[in-house]
């Protein structure tokens, strides 16, 4: 009896399990650089897209910018067109009130000027007064002088007259 088989022998367990992992390995690698091309494939996709919106959003930022810059003008002009308003309009009113406060003052000294002429009349009309009525005492004085003289050469008279008849009746 011989021993040699006629078959081949068949493959063992553990060789089996190792052309399985073998085969598992080599579709597994495929898939994996199919995946890896198709990655970077869509990376160069999204960084083309991440460029683009880039790009839009600087643009409209600038444009942003530009409006900003447009409308800050304006607001800059209407600033200064109310400022110039609200200037002239507080000059007039300041115009205004030194007019009527010159007004004021002109009738202020009209008046004080006609109280110290109507003063000055007051105290000339009193002077004169004061004087007429020193004259009028005055001439009241010497007037009754002159009737108390009189009527003391009178009353003498008549006392000279009665010594005398007086004497000549003793």
């Amino acid at each position: 009896m011989s021993t040699k088989k006629d078959q081949p022998e068949e493959k063992g367990f553990f060789e089996k399990v190792a052309d399985t992992i073998a085969g598992l390995w080599e579709d597994t690698t495929e898939k994996a650089e199919e995946m890896k091309d198709a990655v970077g494939d869509k990376m160069t996709d999204l960084k083309d897209k991440a460029g683009d919106i880039k790009d839009a959003v600087g643009d409209k930022i600038d444009d942003l910018k530009e409006k900003v810059t447009a409308k800050k003008a304006t607001a800059i002009k209407k600033a200064t067109a109310t400022k110039a308003k609200v200037g002239a309009k507080t000059d007039k009113a300041i115009a205004t009130a030194k007019t009527k406060v010159a007004e004021v003052k002109a009738k202020t000294d009209k008046v004080v000027a006609k109280a110290k002429t109507e003063a000055v009349k007051a105290t000339d009309k009193a002077k004169a007064t004061g004087a007429k009525a020193a004259a009028k005492v005055s001439s009241a004085g010497t007037a009754a002088k002159k009737t108390v003289a009189a009527k003391a050469d009178k009353t003498a008279t008549v006392v000279k007259k009665k010594t005398t008849a007086a004497k000549k009746s003793v």
